[in-house]
C-alpha cells in the first residue's frame, strides 16, 4: 500500500463523508475487512477523487448518477450527504436524479427519491 495515496485518499474521503461516517467505517474494520478499507482508501479516494481532471462537485454528479443506475441503496445515501459536503444543491441532487431515471429507468428514479429526500430529512434535523 502506497501510504502517501492512503493519507490524500483518506483526507478526500473525510471531506466528502464525514469525518462521523469515515470513523464509524473504520472501528468495524476487522481481518477480513482491513484490506478492503485501506484499497478503497487509496484507490477510490486517492488515486481517483485525488486526481485534477474532475472536481469533488461534479465527481459527487457522477457517482449520483451511477449509483442510482446500480440501484445501491446504502451508498447512494452516503453520497447524497457527500454530494452536498461537496457543494451540490438540492436542485442540483434533483436535477441529476430526474437525468439518471430517463437513462436507467424510472423504478431506479423513484428509489432515489426516497432515499435522497430521507438522507435531506435528516441533515435538516440535524442541523
Amino acid at each position: 500500500m502506497d501510504q502517501n495515496m492512503f493519507e490524500k485518499g483518506m483526507k478526500i474521503r473525510r471531506a466528502t463523508l464525514g469525518d462521523a461516517y469515515v470513523d464509524k467505517a473504520l472501528t468495524q474494520v476487522d481481518d477480513f475487512t482491513k484490506d478492503l478499507q485501506e484499497l478503497v482508501t487509496t484507490y477510490c479516494w486517492g488515486e481517483i477523487w485525488g486526481r485534477e481532471g474532475l472536481p469533488p462537485k461534479t465527481r459527487s454528479m457522477i457517482n449520483l448518477a451511477m449509483i442510482s443506475a446500480l440501484n445501491r441503496p446504502h451508498e447512494l445515501a452516503l453520497h447524497v450527504r457527500g454530494a452536498i459536503n461537496n457543494g451540490l444543491s438540492r436542485d442540483e441532487i434533483k436535477e441529476v436524479l430526474l437525468q439518471a431515471g430517463i437513462y436507467c429507468g424510472v423504478p431506479a428514479m423513484v428509489d432515489s427519491f426516497r432515499i435522497a429526500r430521507e438522507v435531506l430529512s435528516q441533515i435538516d434535523a440535524d442541523k
